[in-house]
């Protein structure tokens, strides 16, 4: 375990990295003995500093294609705020990230607060309201995506955005292990994959993230949007990129951004 003073320091130096767009080495790199319980520290640490709304959770690198695709061999955790909300109607600008990437998911609406520790399947279900089609919008303040799991806990799980179609489905109108999901850039279809793609099965993905996260105080609320992870691979981001995911059973989304530099 690091101190709290090295903590401190790796903190400041991701909170850094996001604001001047600066990436920066493996945090592993000096401090080989990171842990996933001190890098949860620092992300809740930069989580505090940002002062913005939780407005919910992810799980990433859950599935086998992201695991590959990124080198590591287990999910991360993040908190979502209310600042990386994007919109259907307007665009983001590539530019304000450093290395963005989306990814399609199946978004879980919660009605009702998950319990902690002992969260099952069965509880992930009944608190569900709806579910959604989602896009997340994924970067990493480490350079060239060079991340071990310590890493990118430490940078929430690198998180940066996220979008939400407009369609909400009970999940117990839906067979939530066989969504087939399409990612296309324009016209091109750049992904493509099916919601069981989610650690077997989306809804296993959620109550591992509520008794993942319990042990650090955390809760999943009633209210809260929580992404499970991606269907398939991540997709690279650039200026004028248009993006359009389409869920079967469950709609579409899309997300667009800026063709220019804002600078």
């Amino acid at each position: 375990m690091l101190t709290e003073a090295e903590r401190r320091t790796l903190a400041d130096r991701l909170y850094a990295a996001e604001r001047d767009r600066a990436p920066v080495p493996p945090l592993i790199h000096d401090h080989p003995e990171l842990t996933a319980a001190d890098a949860y520290e620092i992300q809740l640490a930069n989580v505090r500093r940002r002062g913005e709304a939780v407005v919910g959770h992810k799980v990433g690198l859950s599935s086998a294609a992201m695991q590959a695709m990124m080198g590591v061999a287990e999910p991360d955790y993040g908190h979502l705020l209310a600042g990386m909300r994007l919109s259907e109607s307007e665009p983001a600008w590539a530019s304000r990230y450093c290395y963005p990437r989306v990814e399609i998911e199946v978004a879980f609406l919660l009605g009702a607060d998950l319990p902690g520790q002992d969260c099952t399947e069965d509880d992930v279900l009944a608190a569900t309201a709806a579910v959604a089609p989602s896009i997340e919008l994924i970067d990493s303040r480490i350079e060239d995506w060079k991340i071990s799991i310590a890493d990118t806990i430490a940078d929430n799980a690198s998180s940066a955005g996220f979008v939400v179609g407009a369609a909400r489905v009970d999940p117990r109108d839906i067979d939530l292990l066989g969504i087939d999901a399409v990612l296309c850039r324009g016209d091109a279809e750049v992904a493509h994959g099916r919601s069981d793609a989610v650690l077997g099965n989306p809804v296993t993905a959620v109550a591992w993230l509520a008794r993942t996260v319990a042990g650090f105080g955390v809760r999943l609320r009633a209210g809260h949007l929580v992404l499970p992870g991606a269907c398939a691979r991540a997709v690279d981001v650039h200026p004028g990129d248009r993006f359009r995911a389409v869920f079967a059973g469950l709609g579409e989304v899309r997300l667009r951004f800026a063709e220019v530099s804002d600078g």
